[in-house]
């Protein structure tokens, strides 16, 4: 009877456990035998380190497929550096979102499993994101609908982040909320993370770069009930498909978003890669045109398997946004805004220079008719499309309730702002650390919501008089790294390392852009002691293991990001990048000087003072840096007595069949680095210049040059001109009124004089204006030896209270501020000069007492503080 018993209840188990589970995840029987087939080959491919166990607990057949279809397509980084409890529980939660959210229903699978499931959104480290934000965002918005929804969330993220310039190392959302602050890439990666806590389709949107200004910039996509909407990250509006970026977004040439996994919707598809689908959404944004390219040798020869890489001019280089592969016949094609790129296509040591116009051109034949030496001169004049912004509609009830609702937000964010130390706060605590105290309040004020860990690191420290010590580790880091490095990281480093050793090339934690993490004891642990030896007594006993025992596979990771060293040890198959970073990670370890170079991105390693050994991992013999000297002859051009990189030229290295950039500090110069000569790497260079119109457009000038080892080579560095003087462009009412900051009326002339004058109307808080009062900073000297009257106007008294100045400490001691209380300077100003909309904020003139305009900027404008200075100069 106990036996007819227990079957029975066995039975029952199974029917009621086949039940829950046998419903698909992956309900396309061809799709899942796809993710079936690709998950299997990754787990072929990382046989090392057990990094698949999470299948073999107990999951339900929807868990499985998820947990496959996620790595599947994950990076072997991904894979080996987070556990498979922590993908499994991401799973678990989306999946009962999906049951739980009344939008669920709705979410056709290939939205689901593409835009809400995975964690990673770009190339953000990953955290409990999901988790902690849905705790807190779920309630708000459960009985909402789904469009109310997105803008709630919006709302929630303006509540914890605002926009700041930071470095190119995406945090992760839950540092970013530590922070209360981030870039766009940041702030974009926080909302899809944020809407995906809540079961909301989403995916970050970005266009490589402008076409008609330098910088790029990333906002957000929501799926609403069947329809895809865009929204700037921490940025609400009243309204879907309204952000300051509409006008500039109607110039762009690309907007991507990349997908994660094999992707089969309906958008333009740019690239499928082992990790995500790069799908081209421009036609959201701007007119779009196709151009057929056709790739031929110098014997007029289609060139099968050509590359072919399309480059907008931005930063004073040509940055390659979209990279396609010919087909047989040499040809390949793309949609992009009406505006010129240039075109790069290389084969079998061969290449060929081509300008496009999209809009204009329908087919273009690229001449593979260059080598690697051949010397080039060409000029290239470049435009980018015209501004055709379509601005939805906000009534003036919803613009003050969402004005409103954002001063509540500002509030929240700055009351969690002031639980930050302050000098004050921190006077008792860095007095302890004598001469070092104002070091010691500089790291800590900078480290905002990470202070805490902070200052137990350098609490601990000091108690082991080894304060110093840990104030040089912080010393090598960045401002970011002090927002969001655990204590516990940072321990690991210092009291892993010897007090004798170098600073620089040995205690440093950081090694390029990678997230730091607690490698130096694991390596020391996990390397067996006689290989450690061996590294030791000769590291290029460490470049041979790295180039024998690491697989390098950088076809399974396109997301830009970064293994760490633990998880390229555990995995032993990585990308290039990852495998530098883990050579140098492992030879600080052992105490042995290594770096990467900021400039040239080489690997190098010393043994005490010897000349620095450049690492080549394809190479097994030991070499040294072969360089020559490199000067330029600069021939002034009208107000540009020294040329700046990034600004006005940029030098890219030949390698691999293509240009790479090298990276100088921002505030490199011709006469700091080529006046008297630099010494630099022996090899084939690239010079790029280029002097940026007022409409975005580029008179730009490409030099193609040899450095011989040992020798000097001298070039003349070419700025063009604008041969067209100063013209007026527009008239404005000298005599047009607004309010001082104590309630004045007063007039452009009584507060400027007579003469020339700079009026700017700002718009408080956001990115444009962010970005325009920096440029201004950047510029404070010569704006004030200038003397002129600099006005910026408020659009209201309530966003003047909004403004911080603290966030602006330089600005030039010649401005005076004001408001624009009824809008009548912005409605003047863009009447007489025909700006539409209104002028997109900020808007920036320089008239005179004549009422006549000499210069006119509004939106997004990257060194406008230099634009204003170079005309100023010609005045």
């Amino acid at each position: 009877m106990m036996k007819q018993i227990l079957c029975c209840a066995t039975l029952i188990l199974s029917l009621s456990l086949f039940s829950c589970t046998s419903e698909h995840f992956l309900k396309e029987t061809d799709y899942r035998a796809k993710v079936e087939t690709d998950f299997q080959a990754k787990k072929d491919i990382l046989n090392q380190g057990n990094l698949f166990a999470v299948f073999d607990s107990q999951l339900t057949t929807p868990e499985r497929e998820a947990l496959m279809f996620l790595y599947a397509y994950m990076t072997p980084g991904d894979i080996a550096d987070y556990s498979g409890e922590f993908y499994l529980n991401n799973v678990r939660q989306s999946l009962q979102l999906r049951k739980e959210s009344s939008w669920g229903k709705t979410i056709p699978d290939l939205i689901f499993r593409h835009f809400v499931l995975p964690i990673r959104v770009n190339n953000e480290n990953l955290d409990n994101a999901r988790e902690v934000f849905s705790k807190e965002l779920w309630p708000r918005v459960k009985d909402l609908s789904m469009l109310d929804a997105v803008l709630e969330v919006n709302h929630w993220c303006h509540e914890k982040v605002v926009y700041q310039p930071t470095d190119i190392r995406t945090s992760a959302p839950m540092a970013t909320v530590k922070t209360a602050y981030g870039r766009c890439g940041e702030e974009s990666t926080f909302l899809v993370a944020a809407l995906r806590s809540v079961g909301i389709p989403a995916r970050q949107v970005y266009t490589p770069r402008w076409a008609h200004t330098d910088d790029n910039h990333a906002w957000v996509e929501a799926w609403v009930d069947g329809q895809w909407h865009f929204l700037g990250a921490c940025e609400p509006e009243p309204v879907l498909d309204l952000g300051w970026f509409n006008a500039p977004a109607s110039r762009g040439m690309l907007m991507h978003t990349k997908v994660f996994g094999a992707y089969d919707g309906p958008e333009d598809v740019m690239q499928q890669t082992a990790n995500f689908t790069e799908i081209n959404i421009i036609d959201n944004y701007a007119t779009s045109a196709k151009v057929d390219v056709t790739v031929v040798d110098k014997d007029q020869q289609p060139v099968s398997g050509a590359n072919v890489e399309f480059k907008v001019y931005n930063y004073a280089e040509y940055f390659t946004v979209a990279k396609r592969t010919c087909d047989e016949g040499g040809h390949t094609s793309l949609s992009a805004g009406l505006g010129d790129m240039l075109i790069f296509a290389s084969a079998n040591g061969q290449y060929g220079i081509q300008k496009v116009s999209f809009g204009k051109d329908k087919n273009v034949v690229v001449v593979m008719d260059k080598t690697e030496g051949t010397p080039v001169d060409m000029t290239v004049d470049i435009v980018p499309p015209a501004e055709n912004a379509k601005i939805p509609t906000v009534t003036p009830e919803q613009r003050q309730a969402n004005s409103a609702r954002m001063a509540h937000e500002d509030s929240i964010r700055h009351a969690y702002e002031a639980t930050f130390p302050t000098e004050a706060s921190l006077q008792a605590f860095a007095d302890s650390f004598k001469d070092k105290s104002a070091a010691v309040i500089a790291f800590l004020i900078k480290s905002r919501g990470n202070h805490q860990d902070i200052q137990t690191f350098l609490q601990n420290a000091q108690a082991k008089n080894m304060g110093e010590r840990a104030l040089a580790l912080l010393g090598t880091l960045s401002d970011k790294d002090l927002r969001d490095t655990p204590c516990s990281v940072l321990e690991d480093h210092l009291y892993q390392t010897s007090d004798t050793a170098s600073v620089t090339e040995v205690l440093a934690p950081r090694i390029e852009n990678e997230l730091l993490t607690p490698y130096r004891s694991y390596l020391k642990q996990a390397i067996p002691a006689d290989l450690q030896a061996k590294f030791k007594q000769n590291p290029q006993e460490l470049v041979n293991w790295c180039k024998d025992s690491l697989i390098i596979r950088n076809d399974l990771n396109t997301m830009s990001t970064v293994t760490s060293p633990i998880g390229v040890w555990k995995a032993r198959i990585t990308d290039t990048k990852s495998r530098e970073i883990f050579f140098v990670a492992v030879a600080r370890s052992m105490e042995i000087a290594a770096w990467k170079d900021a400039v040239t991105g080489n690997i190098y390693y010393r043994i005490g003072e010897e000349k620095p050994v450049h690492v080549d991992f394809d190479n097994a013999t030991v070499k040294h840096t072969a360089e020559g000297m490199l000067k330029m002859n600069y021939k002034p051009i009208t107000r540009l007595a020294n040329p700046k990189y990034y600004v006005h030229f940029s030098i890219s290295k030949f390698d691999n069949g293509s240009f790479r950039l090298l990276n100088y500090p921002e505030d490199a110069t011709w006469e700091s680095l080529f006046k008297q000569g630099t010494n630099m790497e022996a090899g084939y260079y690239l010079l790029v210049t280029g002097s940026r119109m007022a409409d975005g457009g580029v008179l730009s000038n490409v030099t193609c040059f040899t450095i011989e080892e040992g020798k000097t080579t001298t070039i003349d560095l070419v700025m063009r001109d604008n041969a067209e003087e100063i013209r007026v462009i527009g008239n404005v009412n000298s005599e047009a009124k607004f309010n001082l900051l104590d309630g004045t009326e007063t007039t452009i002339l009584n507060t400027a004089g007579r003469g020339y004058f700079i009026v700017g109307i700002l718009g408080v808080g956001e990115e444009p204006t962010n970005h325009a009062l920096k440029d201004i900073q950047l510029k404070k000297e010569d704006f004030e030896k200038w003397g002129r009257g600099m006005i910026l106007l408020f659009t209201s008294e309530e966003a003047y209270k909004k403004f911080d100045k603290k966030n602006f400490p330089n600005l030039p001691s010649n401005i005076t501020f004001g408001i624009d209380t009824d809008g009548s300077m912005r409605k003047m100003i863009a009447e007489n000069m025909k700006l539409t909309h209104g002028g997109q904020l900020p808007v920036f003139i320089i008239g005179d007492t004549f009422n006549r305009v000499v210069f006119e900027s509004h939106g997004y404008t990257i060194g406008l503080g230099e634009q204003m200075i170079h005309v100023i100069k010609g005045l």
